[in-house]
């Protein structure tokens, strides 16, 4: 059989390409692959930046495979540390990942009978709320207009240009602080749930283990030495 997640690691970027006909759709072994995948990621100080993508044209994902899920694959919410955990729960993930889509996509659970179930906890904080009850109770599709309009994605490019896109801003990101860039995520993850004199509290008093980390780093120093020198700083991630 095919298989389902093809990978490649070029200058510190690994590209993780969903290849699961016809819709891409994620089954519970592609799922387990996935977080695999991710886990390395993390946990591989040679890379810095991740570039996840579907194959073919139609879609970049159709989400959960409730074919598969019918005939027993998977029990409801069994992600098996995967596909779903990964966007949704790795909490330690504090790298930057770029998502390319070719096509629009679509909150299709409610007419298999299912929740939506991250979508209807976060789109009401992303989105004013009845434009997130609109995506949602239909479930319909957006365009790429709309899915923009809403800030769902950063910008729109040609299917041809893409990838090279996502590998320019991909080349862009390693080139840039990887401890600097695991701070702002654990801080604007945990901050999403605090006051903002509570979550800079907990930064002045380094509470955050990203934040304690980067304030003892070499390359704290490093940024401050190259800026008053004023040469392009050396990243070493320590």
């Amino acid at each position: 059989m095919q298989d389902p997640i093809r990978t490649r690691c070029e200058d510190g970027i690994l590209e993780v390409i969903i290849d699961r006909p016809k819709a891409n759709s994620i089954d519970l072994a592609t799922s387990r692959k996935m977080g695999l995948i991710f886990r390395d990621f993390r946990d591989n100080p040679d890379l810095r930046v991740a570039i996840v993508t579907g194959a073919g044209e139609k879609f970049f994902s159709a989400g959960w495979d409730l074919k598969a899920a019918a005939a027993g694959d998977a029990v409801a919410g069994d992600y098996a540390a995967g596909a779903f955990v990964w966007q949704q729960e790795a909490r330690e993930l504090t790298k930057p990942t770029i998502h390319a889509l070719k096509r629009p996509s679509a909150l299709p659970e409610i007419r298999s009978g299912t929740v939506a179930a991250a979508a209807s906890i976060k789109l009401p904080k992303r989105t004013p709320y009845h434009i997130a009850m609109d995506m949602l109770l239909p479930g319909r599709w957006l365009n790429v207009e709309e899915a923009h309009r809403w800030g769902f994605v950063n910008e729109i490019v040609t299917a041809d240009k893409l990838m090279d896109r996502a590998w320019e801003l991909a080349r862009l990101l390693t080139s840039g602080p990887p401890l600097v860039y695991a701070a702002i995520k654990e801080i604007v993850r945990e901050a999403e749930g605090s006051t903002f004199q509570t979550a800079m509290n907990k930064i002045t008093k380094r509470q955050f283990a990203t934040v304690d980390v980067l304030y003892s780093s070499e390359d704290q120093l490093e940024g401050a030495r190259a800026f008053a020198e004023k040469r392009p700083p050396i990243w070493k991630g320590r």
